[in-house]
């Protein structure tokens, strides 16, 4: 039986430091982060996804918790597929861009094959004080819902191995098409073939864009991504992180994963069960919950 892990995706967020969790004596990031890691032992790392991290403050993360304690990153948001503003990218590689690149937001296929090359190997070398530590879970991929099954996005996929090849990398997809009857064998097979952890989720059910909750373990970590069941907001536009996530799990919503995720454990090394609700103390408490739901089952 593989170990649980549970945590929650991200601890610093504004509206989670505003709820009093922390308490008055931590009041620094430091602080917070040592009292998180008291509490639990997996987190997730959500700033990487808007910016891309470097080497010292991952250095001050694994220096901050203790020698069992788990970070999960989450990838640049140009290595999914997503866009970003040049703003966000590393001071080197903004002055490197060639001047024919004007654009409010780029994607990575703007880019010139160097500068990507350059990109992978700038965020490879930002978390390996956490691998060299560690304390490096899984770097999760999470693509968006327009990063459909076809040729071009498994050789991407396919080529994400190379890129990273010492750490443990997981896929989670946002468009339902991946796991649908046709498709869900052979995308497990897939990322199985590859090396590719599967993220499986918890999310709102019934919209254009929604990923069946399939448990699968397709490598030695399973991943769990709790995004609650906030449908009404899910697929709009234009809706802050916020509002999409600002859902409080019951304990019989969470109850229902308990027999899912010990039956990853027995397939897996370690199962990693996050909860993605990051609206006021929503996350810590589910977390907290679905922790204690684990040991008592």
């Amino acid at each position: 039986m593989g170990n649980i892990l549970t945590g929650t995706c991200s601890w610093t967020d504004k509206t989670l430091i505003d709820s009093g969790w922390y308490g008055p004596d931590a009041n620094s990031a430091e602080s917070r982060l040592v009292k998180y890691a008291s509490r639990f032992p997996l987190v997730e790392v959500d700033s990487t996804y808007y910016s891309m991290p470097s080497e010292k403050t991952a250095e001050l993360w694994a220096e901050r918790t203790p020698l069992s304690f788990t970070f999960d990153v989450k990838a640049f948001r140009l290595l999914t597929g997503h866009p970003a503003e040049p703003k966000s990218l590393p001071k080197h590689l903004r002055e490197a861009l060639p001047p024919e690149i004007d654009k409010p937001k780029l994607y990575l296929k703007d880019l010139p094959s160097q500068l990507v090359d350059q990109l992978w190997s700038d965020f490879r070398q930002s978390l390996m004080p956490l691998h060299s530590a560690g304390k490096l879970g899984v770097v999760l991929f999470q693509f968006p819902p327009w990063f459909l099954p076809g040729r071009e996005s498994k050789d991407f996929l396919a080529s994400i191995g190379n890129r990273l090849p010492e750490y443990t990398n997981a896929i989670e997809f946002r468009h339902g098409s991946w796991l649908n009857e046709k498709n869900a064998d052979r995308t497990l097979e897939f990322l199985r073939d590859h090396g590719l952890m599967y993220a499986s989720v918890d999310e709102p059910q019934g919209t254009r864009q929604s990923v069946p909750p399939v448990a699968a373990a397709t490598g030695d970590v399973a991943v769990v991504r709790f995004h609650g069941r906030r449908v009404e907001t899910w697929d709009k536009s234009n809706v802050g992180v916020l509002e999409r996530f600002r859902y409080l799990y019951e304990d019989d919503e969470l109850e229902e994963w308990v027999p899912k995720i010990r039956e990853l454990a027995s397939q897996t090394k370690e199962v990693h069960a996050l909860m993605n609700n990051c609206y006021s103390d929503f996350a810590v408490r589910n977390a907290a919950q679905l922790q204690s739901l684990l040991s008592d089952a």
